[in-house]
């Protein structure tokens, strides 16, 4: 009944609290240099220059400057005949060439917009902190990547070093049954049997390390480092509640403010639409040189024009009341999908919490389960080697010890990973 109370109060203190994750300098260096390293991470910080450019880009208001030539043959020519001359008679007048001929250089500048560019500057704005937060994102899941190869690193170490202890146990009793088989105390079949196991853990290992090696690659892809000197799942985090946990998350986690960006920019593009309808004053210019002018129509003439234009759109067949509410309803889906985002992380996070309870329950159970299976491979190998046992029970003993470190090992490894996942999930940033 004690221990009972006792683990309870264990449990109850380890999700009633929250504190800082305990992370190892080693762990904390390499995610920090995957971070220099990787090249998504340079990507999406290109993408943050870009969004900046484009802030500066839509708080732009200058004058718009272009130039344009051209050139008509107009036919047939344009003539009345008009009383000419001190005797008035009539003759043919020109009232426009043949050869129609012009250049000019034209400047156009908008001189009130009624909030457009107010409502282009913001959502510019909203796309950089997007953009922003994108790079926390793609960091957030690089830390965890790392992590994980980190402690996947220490695992198939452990499992290694765990299975050179059993081909050293297996080992040393081939070496006893060789010796009593030439002592004529046992037969072939012994030591084709431990033979048999032996082989069939170096194929346990060779696979282990096939496994260590890959993790080695994914941190030289991630880091460009290949060496680490982990040792323990040393990753330490305490927790809330779960309702607790999703607030942090709620607060911290980067996921939801990249859901809330999208809410930010789908209802900048909805202020955007409702005031497409609203006038505008531009102040107009040219200047530059044509034909046409009567009395002289052929002859190129300097010309020069200012003036300021009003537009006032009346109708567009409802199209701008469709977009607003087409834009309205995307804010709406933005919005419920942080409410899904809040669901899934809630049952991730109840998720994580119930793994790290099981794997400590499971951690303390195996403790009695290894020092059972060390005491029983004792005994079978002493019971062998004084005549009195088998092959059979070193194998078995040698089986049910390797399984219970094995055990052991696999939990511990998911107890850290567990822990880690709960620091990503809550948005806390352990490098």
């Amino acid at each position: 009944m004690k221990k009972i109370l006792l683990t309870g109060i264990l449990f109850t203190a380890l999700f009633s609290s929250f504190a800082q994750a305990q992370i190892n300098t080693e762990l904390k260096n390499l995610i920090n240099q995957s971070f220099a390293y990787f090249p998504r991470i340079k990507e999406v910080q290109s993408a943050v220059a870009t969004a900046e450019q484009r802030v500066d880009l839509s708080k732009t208001n200058l004058p718009d400057i272009f130039a344009n030539g051209s050139y008509n043959y107009v036919r047939p020519k344009i003539e009345l005949p008009f009383p000419i001359g001190p005797n008035g008679a009539l003759e043919n007048f020109q009232f426009a060439p043949v050869n129609n001929v012009a250049a000019a250089l034209n400047a156009n500048y908008l001189l009130f917009d009624f909030g457009r560019i107010k409502a282009n500057v913001e959502k510019s704005k909203t796309e950089l902190q997007f953009a922003k937060h994108n790079v926390e994102y793609v960091q957030n899941q690089l830390a965890y990547q790392v992590a994980n190869i980190y402690y996947n690193i220490v695992y198939f170490q452990k499992a290694i070093s765990i299975q050179d202890t059993v081909l050293a146990y297996l080992n040393e009793n081939k070496r006893i049954i060789d010796s009593k088989l030439k002592n004529g105390d046992a037969i072939k079949i012994d030591l084709l049997n431990i033979q048999t196991q032996i082989d069939a853990e170096q194929n346990t290992k060779v696979d282990l390390q096939n496994s260590l090696q890959k993790q080695i690659n994914l941190l030289a892809y991630t880091t460009g480092n290949t060496q680490t000197n982990g040792s323990t799942f040393d990753f330490d985090f305490a927790f809330k509640q779960s309702a607790d946990a999703l607030n942090e998350a709620q607060a911290n986690n980067i996921d939801f403010a990249l859901a809330k960006d999208k809410i930010k920019q789908a209802q900048s593009d909805v202020d955007i639409t409702k005031i497409t309808d609203r006038p505008s004053v531009n102040l107009q210019a040219n200047t530059g040189f044509k034909n046409g002018y009567v009395p002289s129509v052929n002859d190129v003439k300097f010309n020069y024009a200012a003036g300021v234009s009003f537009v006032i759109p009346i109708y567009s067949g409802g199209r701008t009341r469709r977009q607003i509410s087409i834009a309205e309803s995307v804010v709406k889906q933005n919005e419920l999908a942080v409410e899904t985002l809040s669901s899934e992380y809630k049952k991730n996070i109840e998720q994580a919490l119930t793994d790290v309870q099981t794997d400590m329950e499971r951690i303390k159970n195996t403790e009695g389960q290894i020092e059972e299976a060390k005491s029983a491979e004792m005994l079978a190998a002493s019971r062998f080697k004084n005549g009195v046992g088998t092959n059979l029970e070193i194998t078995n003993a040698s089986t049910n010890t390797q399984r219970a470190l094995l055990s052991r090992l696999q939990y511990e490894y998911q107890l850290c990973i567990a822990k880690v996942q709960l620091a990503q999930l809550t948005g806390y940033k352990y490098w």
